[in-house]
């Protein structure tokens, strides 16, 4: 879901190409989800970093997972991980049902609330804040905007604030006019830093008394670095995730009909 027929082509091209690289016989599944992580997500990227700041990082990204599986009204987690991808150290990634084109009041608080996850996570468990919620603040601050000035969803009421007319060149926003007073302006500020508390407020409540869950949840991502939907059903149950067992080691004659049979099947291949 959200993807369009251009996206799904890019993944399914992506896990051609993952499936080449691997020797597959065929495209398989696994090679599709890691394909649909790396369009969404970004590739990953190998850099070193300190437990400490490990540690931080599994707590902030478990804070989003936490809220997004406690707060009903939006998107359920699909994976997590602290791997880095594209410019970010870690993320979480949920997975709508179906097509959105309406939001909701409390579907934006509920996203707010989200976004603001991470960042209240560090703050309960390590007493400090830190730089890598700055995309998350940025979101969060731009949707109650909008909530306020565009959707009519404060105590302003139903009125549009701020002109839609942009100058097409670098600078735009020093430019633009404003079509309301600046008594106004206060006002716009005052409702969203009142949406931004209270989200706020709203995700350090839920993480204090989910404690033991996030705890479990970010010690797990130091163990697996990455969690699906499967193995969050499972903590969020109480239960203690185990490492996957190897598997059994092939024998001879078993890598030689494993070979034949790809041969065979490498001529449909593309």
């Amino acid at each position: 879901p959200g993807m369009s027929g251009a996206d799904l082509e890019n993944v399914v091209n992506e896990a051609a190409l993952l499936a080449a690289r691997e020797d597959h016989s065929m495209i398989t599944m696994e090679d599709l989800e890691r394909a649909k992580d790396k369009i969404v997500m970004g590739a990953e990227r190998k850099i070193i970093i300190s437990d400490e700041e490990k540690k931080i990082i599994a707590y902030h990204e478990a804070g989003h997972t936490m809220i997004q599986e406690l707060i009903p009204e939006i998107d359920n987690t699909h994976m997590v991980t602290i791997v880095s991808r594209g410019r970010a150290l870690g993320v979480t990634y949920s997975l709508p049902a179906e097509d959105m084109y309406l939001y909701a009041r409390k579907r934006c608080l509920g996203d707010i609330t989200g976004l603001l996850g991470g960042q209240a996570a560090e703050k309960i468990v390590f007493d400090e804040l830190t730089s890598g919620a700055s995309n998350d603040i940025e979101r969060a601050t731009d949707l109650a905007r909008r909530m306020v000035c565009d959707w009519g969803m404060s105590e302003l009421g139903p009125i549009s604030l701020g002109s839609k007319d942009e100058e097409v060149f670098l600078g735009r926003e020093i430019v633009q006019s404003r079509n309301h007073s600046d008594q106004t302006a206060l006002k716009i500020d005052q409702e969203v830093r009142g949406i931004i508390d209270s989200c706020r407020n709203r995700a350090e409540t839920l993480l204090q008394q989910n404690i033991d869950i996030l705890h479990a949840m970010s010690n797990a991502l130091l163990e697996f670095e990455t969690l699906d939907r499967d193995q969050l059903d499972r903590l969020f149950r109480g239960e203690k995730l185990e490492p996957e067992e190897m598997p059994e080691p092939v024998s001879s004659d078993e890598e030689q009909r494993i070979a034949r049979a790809d041969s065979l099947s490498m001529k449909g291949f593309l």
